[in-house]
């Protein structure tokens, strides 16, 4: 799952709603008042943990009430899902406010802290259960585990003794554990970020990006195809959840594209690619792109940059590719008459363009954090809609409160999973696995970096069928990605590589969750779906390969190299489409097909054959 993968996965008890809206909105205004610095022109003294415990708080009570577990009797389940989020609530709650003397005292006489600790991890476990399932929660248990019993391996596996009590209370309250740089993200840019993408759909962004691209692209072949890829990857970059972009964009655009012609497995196949593509698109891209910049220690706009053309290759090849199957199948564009005029749609929501401006002017020319630019956004976002009947309805503080609170799964999920992966984190620096693996996979690989690159492909795929992409980026962030720069990978390269295929697991069977989530809509079947995505996201497979060995197209390199680099790579992705979809201005034999396949690809990893 990503986040806004759960927003329909599970529905509140009976009676347990309206208190589960009040948390979300919380934890909206805890994080919009911290990154606005509310607490230092009131001059309180608070530490970030302080902070970072609260949201912790609020997100897993809201978890507890929202995510049901239904295997229980009702009365007996409402029973355990109230007092989990009492106790959750009453953690973070303690965390939050004795928090500078539990951490003094850990060292000198840790009863309490160890309490608090074990009542923290074991809650957030739970919680961790409930938004992401078995598969993520063992692999937390089993580093958890590892932290405990890691001393006793053999080898270089072998774990720095530590104990129990200190492991936990170094986990629950040590900026290296639970309360670190990802929760810390989670809980101020994400959350801004999130509710952005919210109130923009919530005062009509989403609706107006479908019609722009409707008028723009909607006339030519196969143009209910081009407004799918063009209307989710304006409302992706945003979003950056791709079940979600799937349910907003894709409720409109499949059903455009079955009528106009295209099969249910290409309608839904296109609509999963493009709204994957949202999480690698500038300038917003997905939440574990600001936890990118903080592990590299850069800002957040240098990873912009590097993601923009890779992105925009992603694009350009899904374009071409659903134009030629519109021209293989002879599917025309959409009739004048079904088509919104451009100048109408710009009229009506030009509005919508102004925050995104803002948002690149404050994150490129002023230089803002990117919470304090999201903030930005949504405060100018707020201010022009005042300008549209509909969005001064949509201000009503009713309404508004209520598009907050519609957010809540997703701010829930994303606070629950980062904490978790501070459990990861926090195990790897204090048993100093993280060295002992990178040393290991270096060897492994016999100081290929390819055969490492091949490795780290796989196990993103592998781990993203059952994980969030947050969870498995920052798992490989941290085992794989310094293995990569350690042979000669640059560091942006390294771990854009390890985002790339975490997030193709959105695409990729068994477990193809965007896919799953477009077929429901298309109503072709989930797997056919995930396999004509998988043809559709071909570049997302080979790209990062390319740009791995090939930092210029990450924008690294001089003006020259850059260039060629990217004239190249371009020719070679039109000739592997043109090769898949079989068609250019006829029918390609297959002979033709398989030369244009194999040039494409030379074209395309000539750095890695070279």
């Amino acid at each position: 799952m990503t986040p806004s993968d759960t927003d329909n996965a599970a529905e509140a008890r009976p009676g347990l709603r309206p208190a589960a809206d009040v948390l979300a909105v919380a934890m909206v205004g805890i994080a919009v008042a911290w990154a606005a610095g509310l607490h230092r022109m009131l001059r309180l003294s608070i530490y970030t943990e302080q902070f970072l415990a609260a949201v912790l708080g609020l997100a897993m009570a809201y978890v507890f009430l929202t995510q049901p577990l239904r295997s229980l009797p009702p009365a007996l389940g409402r029973v355990v899902d109230v007092a989990l989020a009492a106790i959750a609530l009453a953690g973070g709650a303690w965390l939050a406010l004795y928090y500078p003397d539990l951490s003094l005292a850990a060292a000198i006489d840790p009863g309490d802290a160890l309490r608090v600790s074990v009542a923290v991890l074991v809650t957030l476990l739970l919680a961790l259960y409930r938004v992401a399932g078995w598969p993520l929660t063992i692999v937390v248990v089993v580093f958890g585990a590892y932290g405990i019993w890691g001393a006793a391996l053999p080898g270089q596996f072998q774990a720095l003794p530590i104990s129990p009590e200190r492991l936990a209370s170094q986990l629950a309250l040590d900026t290296g554990g639970i309360l670190g740089t990802p929760l810390a993200i989670a809980a101020t840019v994400v959350v801004v970020f999130v509710a952005f993408g919210r109130l923009l759909d919530h005062l009509g962004g989403a609706a107006f990006f479908t019609d722009l691209a409707a008028a723009v692209m909607g006339g030519f072949r196969g143009g209910a195809a081009k407004i799918s890829v063009a209307a989710s990857a304006l409302f992706g970059s945003i979003s950056g959840s791709a079940v979600s972009n799937v349910a907003t964009t894709g409720v409109i655009t499949i059903p455009l594209m079955r009528r106009s012609g295209f099969r249910a497995e290409h309608a839904g196949g296109i609509e999963a690619v493009a709204s994957t593509g949202g999480q690698l698109t500038p300038p917003v891209m997905g939440a574990a792109a600001f936890l990118m910049a903080e592990f590299l220690n850069i800002p957040y706009s240098q990873v912009v940059l590097a993601a923009l053309v890779p992105a925009a290759f992603y694009y350009v090849a899904l374009f071409l590719q659903a134009d030629l199957t519109a021209a293989r199948e002879g599917i025309a564009g959409m009739p004048a008459a079904d088509r919104p005029r451009a100048g109408a749609v710009l009229r009506r929501g030009w509005i919508f363009v102004v925050p995104f401006v803002a948002l690149v002017w404050a994150l490129f020319s002023l230089n803002y954090q990117p919470a304090t630019a999201g903030l930005v956004a949504c405060a100018i976002l707020l201010g022009v809609s005042l300008v549209l009947p509909e969005g001064r309805r949509g201000l009503r503080p009713d309404r508004l409160l209520g598009a907050i609170a519609s957010g809540g799964p997703s701010f829930a999920q994303i606070v629950v999973i980062t904490a978790a992966a501070g459990i990861v984190i926090g195990v790897l620096n204090e048993t100093g696995l993280s060295f002992g693996l990178t040393s290991y996979l270096v060897t492994f690989a016999r100081d290929e970096a390819l055969g490492l690159l091949v490795l780290a492909a796989a196990v993103s795929i592998v781990l993203g069928m059952g994980m969030p992409t947050i969870a498995v980026y920052v798992l490989l962030a941290s085992l794989v990605a310094p293995a990569l720069t350690r042979l000669g990978i640059e560091p942006v390269a390294a771990h854009l590589f390890v985002l790339y295929f975490g997030m193709m697991s959105m695409i990729s069977p068994p477990v193809a969750i965007a896919a799953f989530a477009a077929a429901t809509l298309s109503g072709a079947g989930p797997m056919r779906t995930a396999l004509a995505a998988l043809r559709f996201g071909w570049p997302a497979f080979v790209l990062p390969f390319a740009f791995a060995y090939n930092p210029a197209l990450l924008l690294a390199g001089g003006a020259g190299q850059t260039a060629l680099s990217i004239l190249l790579t371009l020719c070679g992705i039109v000739g592997v489409t043109v090769a898949l979809a079989g068609w250019v201005r006829g029918p390609l034999p297959p002979a033709l097909r398989g030369v244009a396949a194999a040039l494409g690809l030379a074209l395309i990893l000539w750095p890695v054959i070279l």
